[in-house]
């Protein structure tokens, strides 16, 4: 209790230093370009972020999440929305890996009590749902999708007492590559952006997701051929072993689509003190099957892979990430 009492004190601190060096800005300040693009004058994005796509969509039909996702009938529902009528900013940021979501999470927090914005919902993790279903029901933005544990996200809007007050949904993931985006939606009456800054935004419509992704092949690919393996990101896997759901596979069957004479090993590794060998090896060996099965069904030939599981035979680690590292070995 002590170590975590520390370490939610470090948290603070550092939110604190964040908002001295990088103070909000008030209600009608003007933006600040950032890498081509600019913060919406309402919010501040996190200081250590990257906008790396800013889109307009004029006179929307939008609805407010006010609650959990679930699929009924073949449907994304929410358990509680509203309908909203006007211009939606949509702003995505990627942020600096030194930071995390809870990181993140928290600086908007902050901006919240400070500019007096009223919060109407917010979830962590797994209870707000699959983060496939904001991804790609809710926001139609992939890049979004990542494992349930590492989502945040939160709806909020200015003085109620305002006559139209803006609503802003935030929504933020840690993908399994460790990329950590900033997803942000603001809902104003229509006609409130002025015509130069919607062609200032059309300018920069392209997404920069797919250039993005075929970075993270090319790393990948490198990195398999200089060295002979790869530490793949972190994979959740459910108690029995098998790969969740919500595993995100495109940047690993791209890269192995992209080089069709490449054969590899799926070799997973699982350390935990105290158990048996046999159980860690036979646990092992049931994730790289569940890698490999996930793969061949997203179109990877079955030949060109060959699953193993070592336990904790390999110890290149004993604690943290790697000491349940999977990684990817030619063969």
């Amino acid at each position: 209790m002590i170590i975590e009492s520390c370490q939610f004190t470090k948290r603070l601190l550092l939110i604190a230093v964040l908002l001295l060096a990088f103070p909000v800005p008030s209600i009608g300040q003007v933006d600040a370009p950032v890498a081509g693009f600019t913060d919406h004058s309402l919010l501040a994005g996190f200081p250590d972020s990257e906008i790396i796509q800013r889109k307009l969509k004029r006179d929307t039909n939008y609805r407010i999440i006010l609650g959990p996702l679930e699929r009924v009938r073949g449907e994304v529902i929410p358990e509680d929305s509203e309908r909203l009528r006007g211009d939606v900013t949509q702003i995505t940021y990627e942020v600096s890996q030194e930071f995390n979501g809870e990181d993140v999470y928290a600086y908007f927090q902050e901006q919240l009590t400070t500019k007096n914005y009223e919060l109407l919902y917010d979830c962590q993790g797994r209870e707000c749902g699959s983060s496939n279903y904001w991804a790609n029901d809710i926001f139609r933005n992939r890049s979004l999708y990542g494992p349930e544990r590492n989502q945040y996200f939160m709806v909020f809007r200015t003085s109620p007492s305002l006559q139209d007050a803006p609503y802003f949904s935030l929504y933020i993931i840690t993908r399994v590559n460790r990329k950590i985006y900033a997803y942000l939606e603001i809902v104003e009456p229509a006609g409130t952006q002025e015509p130069e800054q919607v062609a200032a935004l059309a300018q920069g419509d392209e997404s920069s997701a797919d250039a993005d992704e075929r970075k993270s092949n090319a790393n990948l690919l490198q990195g398999l051929r200089e060295q002979g393996s790869v530490i793949l990101p972190a994979f959740d896997f459910q108690s029995d072993d098998s790969l969740a759901a919500s595993v995100d596979l495109d940047v690993l069957v791209a890269a192995l689509n992209s080089d069709q004479t490449l054969s590899v090993y799926i070799v997973a590794h699982l350390r935990r003190a105290g158990k048996p060998l046999l159980e860690l090896t036979q646990r092992s060996q049931t994730r790289a099957n569940s890698l490999r099965q996930a793969l061949i069904a997203a179109g990877i030939d079955g030949q060109r892979i060959e699953a193993a599981g070592v336990g904790p035979l390999a110890p290149a680690c004993s604690e943290g990430n790697c000491a349940e590292r999977i990684e990817l070995v030619l063969r």
